[in-house]
């Protein structure tokens, strides 16, 4: 990495920290702070998926907006701000109606914020997957740090200071959007033709991305909603429950440091391949064989395929698919397929399968939406290929 250009990614470096820090103690947690509030299994999952829904139309909300104007650093820190004043509202005991409003509000401007930094950070990037992976993999440390330090803190401390945690996390996201060099494009005047998205959604290989994305998104909420949930309720200590979340973002790291010199080993779509089955195998042995703590050492460790080169192989896929002016639109995309509409329907069913059947069930139905978003992206494999 070049020192200018090393200069120029280590603020996104840094936003990426803060950010994941946030993430990695709010939404394993979230679901143990609802617990401690008194409230039943489906009304903490239907709390839970308000950060779905809002990535239902949020992402592409900012996503539209960032690319008609060309200020994605300005926006990113504007959805920070309003975060984390809105984080206040956790204070106030208002019950579950007043907690979902101030999730809503709060994932209204949090949901988009990565989808946001990705689409300023692909020019830096330039496809330079090993440079990108070297930013990243600072927001799996700043996870890994929240994760493991909150488990411990609230085992110790109970889960009162929960809404403490999510106004000191947000306000370091707020002084990291500080720190980002403004990164624009020329700004869309109202005459100006605006780049058709329509064109890219009618190819084959995208439509089967974007079903193979939405499918194995929707599995991995059984761990994002409900591993905490499962473990508590298998007797696992929250020292436990963090240590876990801990090893699956440690592998993480490790790949995101070392994928420059792997991915080039088979094309973007054969990842995603590869990717399903590592999921497949992962909630099935988490639904499986949860008293056995080395099955679920494994599991977690197949984070490192699951979702971390998943992810990178998926923004490498949506760059090449929408490049320049849908470069901000695509990234939303991403988001509301994934992790809105595969948000919204793997935690609230998620919920509803757990409460009727159990936790082994609902690990069972993660494993068969990992099942199809393997075939789906064997198609986008292949559907690629006939075409180039």
């Amino acid at each position: 990495m070049s020192a200018p250009a090393g200069r120029q990614l280590a603020p996104f470096a840094a936003l990426s920290a803060s950010y994941f820090a946030h993430i990695g103690f709010f939404n394993p947690y979230l679901p143990l702070w609802l617990k401690h509030l008194g409230l039943p299994l489906v009304v903490i999952s239907l709390l839970a998926s308000v950060q779905s829904v809002t990535r239902v139309f949020a992402p592409y909300a900012w996503g539209a907006l960032s690319d008609h104007t060309g200020e994605r650093v300005r926006l990113l820190r504007l959805s920070a701000l309003v975060a984390l004043v809105c984080s206040l509202g956790l204070w106030w005991p208002g019950g579950p109606w007043w907690v979902g409003l101030v999730l809503l509000l709060m994932f209204t401007h949090t949901s988009s914020m990565m989808s946001l930094t990705e689409a300023a950070m692909a020019q830096l990037v330039a496809g330079d997957w090993g440079r990108y992976g070297r930013v990243r993999l600072w927001g799996s440390a700043g996870f890994m740090v929240t994760v493991f330090g909150a488990g411990a803190w609230f085992e110790h401390f109970g889960m009162g200071h929960f809404p403490g945690w999510t106004l000191a996390s947000l306000a370091a996201v707020l002084a990291s959007t500080w720190l980002l060099p403004d990164v624009r494009e020329r700004p869309v005047h109202g005459s100006a033709p605006r780049a058709p998205i329509g064109p890219v959604l009618r190819q084959p290989r995208v439509r089967w991305f974007l079903a193979s994305l939405f499918f194995h998104v929707t599995a991995h909420f059984a761990i994002y909603g409900f591993f905490s949930l499962f473990l508590d309720a298998r007797g696992h200590s929250k020292a436990l429950i963090g240590l876990l979340w801990a090893v699956s973002v440690a592998v993480e790291i490790v790949w995101f440091f070392a994928q420059g010199r792997l991915l080039p080993a088979l094309p973007m779509t054969r990842w995603l391949v590869l990717c399903g089955a590592a999921a497949v195998l992962r909630m099935g042995l988490t639904g499986a064989l949860a008293g056995w703590l080395p099955a679920l050492f494994i599991a977690q460790a197949l984070h490192a395929l699951s979702f971390a080169s998943h992810h990178t192989a998926c923004i490498a896929v949506v760059t090449r698919e929408f490049p320049g002016r849908l470069r901000g639109r695509g990234q939303a995309l991403f988001t509301i397929t994934g992790y809105g509409l595969g948000g919204v329907l793997g935690v609230v069913a998620g919920g509803a399968v757990a409460q009727r059947w159990g936790f082994e069930a609902l690990y069972g139905c993660a494993a068969l939406l990992a099942l199809a978003g393997t075939g789906c992206a064997w198609q986008a494999d292949r559907a690629g290929r006939d075409t180039a």
